[in-house]
């Protein structure tokens, strides 16, 4: 039996949900609560578009076949028409489009279409959408109103999207249109910039390696470094300086007459002129744009350093005179980089006199002299310091009189000779003009074997010299006139229009220094003059002795005052014998003005050793004085200071063998008291002070001083002992101590060398020595500024003290002379009385 042939199972579609009325639908009030309050998440179902889902439904519910089937045969005629449209429209080029591949495996292109079918297609479109109202109406459920008004709503809402899109696009293309603008303005600048730093380098490398073929090209340079960008000026400023350095030549460029001009030359001559006379052209024009950058403040720097390096590196070449006016009217700037440019230029011109012959010195010291004369005196004390490194040659202040005598005595011998021998002289006539064009002809080579070889002149130095001189004493003697002038003098107050100098007068300190150096060189017509502007200054400044004038100076200033006189006095000692005796007793003042943190210690270590260790023998009484008052000093102030002060105390006393009465204990000063027999410690002249007549107790303190050097000395002082210790220090100078223990005091450890010292110095019992060492270590931790302010506060009693008892001794006297007052009137009334009774009884 065969077996039953099995039939296909038939799947059937589910069936459809039954339908329900709306008028069966339920909807509870929780429901329309719901979606009341939850609206927000319905907004995508409110924004759906139910016409065009109902063009796409199959099924429309409460429709008859006979309208479903119109319904699909418009549809389908739809279709029809636009694959008409299709057909009939512009294919475009498959290049320019994407094609669309169909199920069939046919290509397809997208087309554009014509005007006029555009406007057939809309029409029959809009014919077919008025039969066919019915139909649709039928479906969407829409009036003639209603679709108006949706239509015009869609062409306003086309109309504002198409003027956003423009706007947009015209935004979009300007901003556009900017950006590109601003990135090729900047990338032309780059390449603008980098070409013409690259022609720059070209012209400047042409130029150096053959600048005579090539000087056209520095005119190209200065017109580079014109242009409006700071950074290609900087650059070109900076290159014509490199090349202007190389290839200047070594001397002065004549540019030739026009009577030279109108002779035939060579063109070897012809290409020299025109080469010199273009570099001569450029180069002032180089410096008029540098003296015009130096105006602007950010080129002000590279403007000056130009100037400067082009006046150090070529002296000697045309436009000197104004690139030294330009240096020196610079020298006083309140930019400390323009003025020690300024002033490192001047002085490199002083120092390498052989650039330029000594020409530019003499220029420049008359320039500077004219500057401060203009200035009154008001100027950075850098610019008269660099007269430091002038250099001047004695030998050329002197007269060569042994070539004067040898020509004297040639001339003699030859007047005789022709005397003697006349004879002889019609005889030797082709002879002597044989001689006489010999002699011409070895003047004329020496001449210019003088002028080949570079030899100096020595007149011509002498004459230089002699006015850089004048020029530099002028100056000083200018800066110590304006510094003699009482303020009073003058209705308006000066004040000093730079930071750094003192008070009223900056230059004051400098014009010292350089009359100290230059002191053998002053001419002797005006040496009195010079010692009586020191005095004055040394004094205060004014012979009145105001004080208002004397704050004008500070103790610095005077005591150098005192060493100038004194050098000036030894570099002219047989000429000159002036009595030093006021400048003794301002030193003798000033010990006690001076000031660790105002004042220099350097100078008044100076001062000691020029006035009192290598000055001549001193009397005994201002001898003593000065050992006294330095005793004193001792106690006061630094250990550097203390140290300059006893090793002068010390060569005072090794010098004079009867001030050594002062190291006596008795009161009185031992068997020498002098002729003051009491002391006087506020004598403001020494030899009045009566020091003979102390004791050196300060000696037995500065043996416990808390410096070991100090204490070591106090102690050989006192003993006269003849140690290692004691022939050294004998030989130092009171600078040498001073420097030394100055520079020993920033790395002195106190603590540790006390305490060595302690040990050292106590040696015995055990009780003993703990009981001096305590106090001892207790001192140790005291510092100086607190032993400073306790000597102070003590000092101040003490003149209080001695202020009280003068004024005492003023109110006895006051009152005594009140009393003498009335008992004169009591006897004058008594007198009055008696008088008229005698001539009652006359009558």
């Amino acid at each position: 039996m065969g077996k039953k042939s099995q039939k296909p199972k038939i799947v059937l579609p589910p069936e459809l949900p039954p339908e329900i009325l709306e008028e069966e639908i339920e909807v509870s009030d929780d429901d329309l609560q719901f979606v009341k309050e939850n609206s927000d998440y319905a907004v995508g179902v409110s924004r759906l578009d139910t016409q065009s889902i109902t063009k796409h439904v199959t099924r429309v519910a409460d429709v008859k076949e006979d309208a479903l089937e119109a319904l699909y045969e418009k549809r389908l005629k739809k279709k029809a028409l636009q694959k008409e449209k299709v057909e009939s429209g512009l294919q475009v080029d498959p290049v320019d489009a994407l094609p669309v591949k169909t199920l069939d495996g046919k290509l397809y292109y997208r087309t554009l279409q014509k005007t006029s079918i555009l406007c057939a297609n809309s029409e029959e479109e809009t014919g077919e959408d008025k039969k066919g109202d019915s139909v649709d109406k039928g479906i969407v459920k829409l009036t003639k109103v209603e679709r108006r008004a949706k239509l015009k709503k869609q062409k306003k809402e086309t109309k504002k999207q198409g003027k956003e899109l423009d706007k947009a696009e015209e935004v979009q293309q300007m901003s556009q249109a900017a950006v590109l603008a601003e990135v090729k303005e900047d990338l032309t600048a780059e390449e603008a910039f980098e070409s013409k730093k690259q022609k720059l380098a070209e012209l400047g490398m042409a130029l150096l390696a053959d600048p005579e073929s090539n000087i056209k090209s520095l005119k190209e340079m200065l017109q580079i470094s014109k242009d409006n960008d700071d950074a290609i000026v900087k650059l070109g400023v900076l290159s014509l300086l490199a090349v202007f350095k190389d290839i200047i030549p070594g001397y002065r460029i004549r540019l030739p007459t026009e009577k030279e001009l109108e002779m035939k030359v060579s063109k070897s001559v012809k290409k020299m002129r025109y080469y010199e006379s273009t570099l001569l052209s450029v180069y002032k024009a180089f410096l008029q744009k540098l003296i015009v950058l130096e105006k602007k403040p950010s080129f002000q720097q590279v403007a000056v350093r130009c100037i400067c390096t082009l006046l150090d590196a070529v002296p000697h070449f045309n436009f000197r005179g104004s690139l030294l006016a330009f240096v020196i009217r610079n020298i006083g700037s309140s930019d400390n980089v323009v003025r020690k440019l300024c002033c490192a230029t001047i002085t490199s011109l002083f120092t390498n006199e052989g650039k330029h012959g000594g020409e530019a010195t003499v220029e420049a010291v008359r320039l500077i002299a004219d500057h401060v004369k203009a200035h009154n005196c008001q100027l950075h004390p850098d610019s008269i310091e660099v007269f430091l490194s002038l250099s001047f040659d004695d030998n050329l202040g002197r007269p060569e009189k042994t070539n004067e005598n040898n020509r004297v005595k040639n001339k003699k011998f030859r007047k005789r000779k022709h005397v003697e021998e006349p004879s002889q002289l019609p005889d030797t006539d082709k002879k002597r003009s044989r001689k006489e064009q010999m002699t011409k002809m070895r003047e004329e080579v020496a001449a210019d074997y003088k002028a080949a070889s570079f030899m100096p002149d020595v007149m011509e130095q002498r004459r230089m010299q002699s006015e850089t001189l004048s020029a530099v004493f002028e100056t000083y003697f200018r800066i110590l006139k304006h510094s003699v002038q009482p303020k009073a003098s003058s209705n308006e107050e000066v004040v000093s229009p730079v930071s750094g100098a003192s008070g009223s007068h900056p230059l004051l300190a400098p014009c010292l220094k350089g009359l100290g150096k230059f002191s053998h060189l002053i001419d002797l017509d005006f040496m009195a003059d010079l010692m009586n502007y020191l005095k004055r200054l040394a004094s205060g400044g004014s012979n009145s002795g105001d004080s208002s004038q004397k704050n004008c100076f500070t103790v610095s200033e005077r005591l150098q005052c005192c060493i100038v006189a004194f050098k000036v006095m030894r570099s002219n000692l047989d000429a000159l014998n002036v009595d030093l005796n006021d400048f003794f007793v301002q030193l003798y003042n000033l010990i006690l003005e001076y000031r660790p943190g105002r004042d220099q210690g350097g100078v008044l270590a100076e001062a000691l050793k020029m006035m009192l260790c290598e000055d001549r023998q001193h009397d005994m009484q201002k001898a003593a004085a000065f050992v006294k008052r330095l005793a004193t000093f001792s106690l006061c102030f630094g250990s550097a200071e203390s140290m300059a002060a006893l090793v002068t105390l010390k060569h005072l006393l090794q010098k004079n063998v009867k001030c050594r009465n002062l190291l006596e204990n008795d009161a009185g000063g031992g068997s020498v008291s002098g002729s003051i027999a009491k002391y006087r410690p506020y004598a403001s002249d020494p030899n009045l002070s009566g020091a003979l007549a102390s004791v050196l107790w300060e000696l037995n303190l500065l043996s416990k001083h808390y410096h070991p050097a100090v204490s070591a000395m106090a102690s050989s002082v006192s003993s006269t002992s003849t140690g290692h210790n004691q022939v050294y220090l004998s030989i130092i100078s009171p600078q040498q101590a001073f420097f030394d223990l100055s520079l020993e005091g920033e790395s002195f450890n106190l603590q540790s060398d006390s305490l060595k010292l302690n040990n050292k110095r106590k040696r015995g019992s055990g009780s003993s020595r703990s009981a001096c060492v305590t106090p001892l270590t207790d001192t140790v931790l005291v510092s100086d500024d607190e032993v400073r302010k306790k000597l102070s506060t003590h000092f101040m009693l003490l003149r209080d003290i001695k202020e009280n008892e003068r004024l005492r001794g003023d109110l006895d006297r006051t009152t005594f002379y009140l009393k003498l007052y009335e008992e004169h009137k009591k006897q004058r009334r008594k007198k009055g009385r008696t008088k008229p009774m005698k001539t009652e009884k006359n009558c």
